[in-house]
Formats: C-alpha cells, structure tokens, sequence
C-alpha cells in the first residue's frame, strides 16, 4: 500500500493479537479489506471473488479491525467540528448541522464568522440535484454563500424575498440568485421589489407584478431553500431597521426574537406580528414549510437564542452556524420534539 492508503487501511501485522493469524489469514483478511474500505466493493462481491459466503467475509472484516490489520481514521477539515455538528443534528431532528470553527476572538457583539457562507455553498452543491429549484431568501449570509458557490447542477433560482433596499439591488440578494444561476447554468427568476411597502395595498399590488408574480408561481415548486435568521436588534435584523421606532416597539411587545423572511418569532418559534407579512414580499411561512429542505445559515453568539427560536417553529432543515452558538443551543433548555424532522407548528 501506498501512504496515501495507509490513511484508511493499514495492512500490516502489527501487534501480537494480529500474529496469531496465520500467513494465508493474513494476506486473505488484508485483500478483502482492501477490496471493501479502498475499491468500495460490497460484502457480496468479494465473496464470489473469493469463493465464501458473505457472512464468512463480514467475520473476517471484523477480526480484521479486532486485530489491528485495519485501522480507520475519520478526518473532516479542521474548521468544522464534527462531533458538534452530529450533537446538534440529533437534538433539533435536523437533516444537516453543519458546525464551523468561531473565531479566537470572538465576542457576544461580533456578527456571523465569515467562512459560514463558503461551507453553507458547499453544502448547497451537495443537496441541490439536476432539475431542482432553489429559493434564495435575502439575507447577508445567503449573499456571502452565492458569492462563494463555485458548483451547482442545472436548476432553476428563484429569489423569495424583495430586497432590504431597491437601491442596491445589485449587491443584494438579486445578484445572489443571479450568481447561483450563473453557476448551475439554469434559469434566474429575480424579484425587482422591496422586502418592506408602507401598507398592504401596495404590496398586494406588487405582487401581482408580471416579473414578480412569475416568481410566486415558482414558491410551490422549490426543492432546496437558503434562509438568514436575524435577532430582533439594530444591525441584525434587517426588517427590524426598516421599521419606525413606534412600529419596533409594537413588535418588541408581541415577545418578537427573532426575524426570518421578514417572518417574526417569539422565543418559542411560534410566529407572532403576523400582520407585518401583509405588507412585505416574502415567500408564506406555510409555503416555507413544504419545501422539502430549508437551509438556515446563521451564527455568532448575538444571533444563538434567534436561532434557538427558529429551529423551534418548525420552518428550518438544516443550519450552518458556529462552535460557539452549537454550544449554546446545546446547553439550553431541550427544544421539546425535534421540530425541524418533525415540521411540526409551534401554534397548532
């Protein structure tokens, strides 16, 4: 074997357990492991190459790793934490928890680590598949994960938010969905409107928009959805700025904290100010829950107990977040069902 196959397996006789067996033991054990941990064959193939029974070579791989003959090492990237991400994944049922270095020197007040947007894009080019659509919501960290995508099958990119200022456009989520199209080769379904309108009225009738309407139609049939989660705070929560003084006070009332597509959660991720959907281009809490995958990616440690809150409403798969804010959702009070497998709503 090579060094580099020495990493997975390591056929040699080492220690006293493996001397017991004998030379032809040896070289056989050593060849079906090879077969099995290196060429990827199944159990069945090497028995007929070998002439035994399945269950003779499940034994001998067995014995194999009993004896030292076999020595597996997992290694992921130093940068994500394995075992936090499979702790996370457990407790909130989720599908995926992908869990990222913090930086040293981090800080209740620092925002999101900026590597949370090149993990959440490789992430989306393992789950997106030919033929898909994926949903973009606004967000900054779904603007750094397009930034960053480098590998999309052919699907279709539909934005399912407006954007936090018309005026910038262009460095916002529309651009996102333009780069992941760009990227898988698929078609871009933008939506050239503000997140937020003055009153109802107005966003009724921005709806029914030819380009923006076309986008809608689109909300049934995504696949795989990127969200941001912002706590209910100047500077993180973007709807939150948008609003008067008078109008956060109102919303603050309710118990709001924490924002999703312009959706609004009490500590316990039931939905609360609902009335402010009314007046915003957003993609419908209810049709958020039907998508079959919903990526939420958020971290650092002013954003944990936002993200706690929407992990609880059911709305969310899988997330992108941190060490630090693993830690806190890991330590905090048990979720209760695993609402993000279950996709159960926290108010029914």
């Amino acid at each position: 074997m090579n060094s580099s196959e020495e990493n997975a397996v390591s056929a040699m006789s080492a220690g006293r357990s493996a001397l017991r067996m004998g030379p032809a033991e040896l070289v056989q054990a050593a060849a079906m492991a090879r077969r099995f941990y290196l060429e990827g064959k199944s159990k069945i193939q090497i028995a007929e190459e070998f002439g035994v029974s399945r269950f003779k070579v499940a034994r001998v791989l067995e014995t194999a790793l009993e004896r030292d003959l076999v020595r597996i090492e997992i290694r992921v990237p130093a940068e994500l934490d394995a075992e936090r991400s499979d702790a996370l994944r457990a407790r909130y049922g989720l599908r995926h928890a992908v869990v990222v270095e913090s930086p040293a020197d981090a800080t209740e007040d620092a925002p999101d680590p900026e590597n949370l947007g090149a993990v959440a894009a490789d992430l989306l080019g393992e789950l997106v598949n030919e033929g898909d659509v994926l949903g973009l919501a606004w967000g900054r960290s779904t603007i750094h994960m397009a930034a960053s995508l480098h590998r999309l099958p052919p699907c279709t990119v539909v934005q399912l938010t407006g954007v936090y200022d018309a005026g910038t456009a262009e460095r916002g989520s529309v651009e996102a969905v333009r780069r992941a199209a760009q990227v898988s080769g698929g078609d871009a379904h933008p939506i050239y409107a503000p997140m937020l309108l003055p009153d109802p009225a107005t966003a009724a009738a921005l709806r029914n928009q030819t380009g923006i309407a076309r986008a809608f139609e689109y909300f049934d049939k995504v696949t795989v959805a990127a969200v941001s989660i912002g706590s209910w705070e100047p500077g993180i929560s973007t709807v939150h700025d948008m609003l008067s003084d008078e109008e956060r006070a109102h919303y603050a009332s309710l118990g709001v904290a924490a924002e999703m597509s312009a959706h609004l959660f009490d500590a316990q991720g039931r939905r609360v100010g609902r009335d402010l959907g009314e007046r915003c281009i957003t993609v419908e809490a209810d049709r958020l829950r039907r998508i079959p995958e919903v990526v939420a990616i958020a971290g650092g440690l002013r954003k944990a107990s936002a993200i706690g809150a929407v992990l609880r409403s059911g709305l969310v798969t899988s997330l992108v977040t941190d060490t630090a804010v693993a830690d806190y959702l890991l330590t905090e009070s048990e979720p209760g069902l695993r609402p993000a497998l279950e996709r159960a709503d926290p108010d029914e």
